[in-house]
């Protein structure tokens, strides 16, 4: 059975919720912070993905609050999230490492903070 790739932005999403529940605008800024402001997700673009990872099974509704009037949801990692999350970290380390290899063995060295 072939491996299906999961996008950067789950990515990302799921790494920020593996730390613990957080409401829609904190995935957003946990998530810029996270890839150095390299992925800005949008609202829409955030709860499509959050949407899909709920009807997959990888994440799920923590809690409902009221803050300023306004409700807020928070969303947490299912058992399978971090499942998901954990294969999906290793094939990437993995991949990196290779890269890595194949880059030094043509005589590059990665920047600093580049890995392996």
């Amino acid at each position: 059975m072939r491996r299906q790739t999961m996008s950067e932005q789950t990515f990302l999403v799921l790494t920020v919720l593996a730390e613990g529940p957080l409401h829609g605008y904190g995935i957003v800024r946990a998530v810029s912070e996270l890839s150095d402001e390299q992925v800005v997700l949008r609202v829409g673009t955030l709860y499509g993905v959050l949407d899909r990872l709920s009807a997959d099974g990888l994440v799920g509704l923590d809690r409902e609050e009221v803050h300023n009037g306004r409700l807020r949801r928070y969303y947490r990692l299912t058992e399978d999230g971090m499942t998901a999350l954990s294969r999906e970290a290793a094939h990437r380390a993995e991949t990196a490492q290779v890269a890595t290899q194949r880059l030094r063995a043509r005589g590059f060295r990665p920047a600093p903070g580049g890995g392996a």
